[in-house]
């Protein structure tokens, strides 16, 4: 068993969680540049409702579970909606100081942050950017370029002329094979658009990222696993922090799933990623939230 089956397993016994496999191929042993991110995504702070009783408390449960990992990750990144929608523009940007707060707690070096359109949709991404900076940007990180997309402050749920340019001329400057990480919160393909798991001109952004050869998607949005392939690039759909959603087209409307009080925080939870940027490799470990 090589070092980094080791560590999942250690992880999967203290949290319970369950590794994704299929069409990832398995790790070597780890090289220098390889490093694991965190991604959580959609805690919805705000949410008041039956399908989560314990709504302020499950995103303190999700931070501690992550400062319990084994080793740090080498960053966090929310794939937005960190806040539930609300119309008051005090109120939200209340919400949004609250979730930053909370967050400090994490022990890691190096927070990332993108908007969800409960977040963004209603003011065009003007408090998030006041509070969290920019909607859209890019990183890169021990050999992989990261970028986000921001296809949620336009309530037409686009990521637009402008910001699709922007992509054009950063993947001009990367090369073919280079590694690419993309982080969105809608799906950029068309998953089930009759429940807003869309992006309106997400093909346009596909396209562009099909010109390189290894690219991964990383999103929120949907509140449960989703994998996915468009041509080679690989879609990974990650859980929610504050109530799951039903299966793609699985009922007449999109609503939450109802809380199961003999399961607490079923369907709720956090990845971690391992990344071996040599191989463009990546490994998914899934962990749930858990009673405290």
């Amino acid at each position: 068993m090589s070092p980094l089956r080791r560590r999942q397993f250690l992880q999967l016994s203290a949290y319970g969680g369950a590794v994704f496999a299929s069409a990832l191929p398995a790790f070597s042993h780890a090289a220098s540049d390889d490093f694991y991110f965190v991604q959580l995504s959609d805690p919805h702070w705000g949410f008041e409702g039956p399908e989560n009783p314990d709504a302020r408390g499950t995103l303190p449960k999700a931070i501690a579970a992550v400062n319990a990992l084994e080793e740090p990750p080498d960053f966090i990144v929310f794939t937005g909606d960190l806040t539930h929608t609300t119309d008051n523009p005090v109120e939200r940007r209340k919400r949004m100081h609250e979730v930053q707060e909370m967050t400090r707690q994490l022990k890691v070096k190096e927070l990332r942050f993108m908007p969800g359109e409960h977040d963004a949709s209603l003011d065009k991404g003007k408090a998030f950017t006041e509070i969290f900076g920019a909607t859209h940007y890019t990183f890169d990180h021990k050999g992989v370029h990261f970028i986000v997309l921001d296809n949620v402050s336009d309530p037409a749920a686009r990521l637009g002329d402008e910001q699709l340019e922007w992509l054009a001329g950063n993947l001009t400057k990367q090369p073919v094979d280079a590694r690419i990480v993309v982080f969105t919160h809608r799906p950029l393909f068309d998953l089930y658009p009759q429940w807003d798991w869309a992006t309106r001109d997400g093909a346009r952004a596909i396209d562009l990222l099909s010109t390189h050869q290894n690219v991964t998607v990383f999103y929120g949005h949907i509140h449960q696993e989703h994998h996915h392939m468009t041509g080679n690039i690989a879609h990974h759909a990650a859980k929610g922090l504050m109530f799951p959603l039903p299966a793609p087209g699985s009922q007449p409307k999109r609503v939450p799933v109802p809380w199961d009080p003999s399961q607490p925080y079923k369907g709720l939870g956090f990845r971690d990623v391992e990344a071996e940027p040599a191989e463009a490799k990546y490994a998914i470990t899934e962990l749930p939230v858990q009673k405290g």
